[in-house]
């Protein structure tokens, strides 16, 4: 394949049409469409290498300049905001939990089963995450297939609802002699997996679209949901059917 790089392409544009189009070199053109220089695969993937770098470290909230040899106050400056950010999303959480503090002090188990949802939703939204945003950088994900990747990605979650579900089910028989309670905690699972698969993609979609970094911020926001949902289902559920 031939192609021509601008000298003002971005260096990830370059380094993912390098990896699309099989290329091993391509001419670098300016403005005027002169030669200026070649690009080899070795400096697109030199490239390539780095973005995945800073989409690991921006996924986890620590920015993309991090180091194992930053000092104590550098490495609080880049960590601090996303911590304050994760407090008043923790907050929210929280607030769900106190509107359903009645419902937890009648039924104790609650309180020793709400970790599991929520638990549960972080990690699969996490899954949903990380598989989005890696494929938003190559973009292997775009509008065009958005809808098929949505789709599956909410039957997996449907699917791993289920099966996680039975397996509460037996639980709250179990340990707690309650096989309602185990509906209930298995219900909110169900909720709670197709909520985070589903937001798993959607965020990093919908922030991508504004222009803003899918890696960055998407972790916080997905988190939130999964929280949120996951205690608003399983308490909500309890006030329904246990009392």
């Amino acid at each position: 394949s031939f192609r021509t790089i601008s000298v003002m392409e971005e260096e990830g544009d370059v380094a993912y049409a390098f990896n699309q189009y099989h290329l091993i070199s391509a001419p670098v053109v300016d403005e005027h469409d002169r030669l200026v220089g070649v690009i080899t695969i070795d400096d697109a993937m030199a490239v390539l290498d780095e973005e995945h770098e800073e989409d690991v470290l921006r996924l986890a909230g620590v920015g993309e300049e991090s180091s194992i040899s930053d000092g104590v106050i550098e490495t609080v400056r880049q960590r601090t905001p996303w911590l304050f950010v994760n407090l008043l999303t923790a907050n929210l959480a929280a607030f769900v939990i106190s509107r359903f503090a009645g419902t937890i002090e009648a039924i104790v188990a609650l309180a020793a089963l709400m970790p599991i949802v929520a638990s549960m939703g972080g990690n699969a939204g996490t899954q949903s995450l990380a598989v989005a945003v890696r494929a938003l950088a190559t973009k292997d994900l775009t509008e065009s297939n958005a809808g098929r990747v949505i789709r599956r990605e909410a039957a997996v979650g449907a699917i791993n609802g289920v099966v996680f579900a039975i397996v509460m089910a037996g639980v709250g028989w179990i340990f707690f002699g309650s096989w309602t309670l185990g509906a209930v905690i298995g219900a909110a699972l169900i909720i709670n997996l197709i909520v985070a698969a589903l937001a798993g993609v959607l965020v990093p979609l919908a922030l991508d679209r504004f222009d803003l970094d899918p890696a960055l911020a998407s972790g916080t926001f997905v988190t939130t949901m999964t929280d949120v949902v996951g205690f608003f289902a399983f308490l909500g559920l309890a006030t329904l059917v246990l009392l």
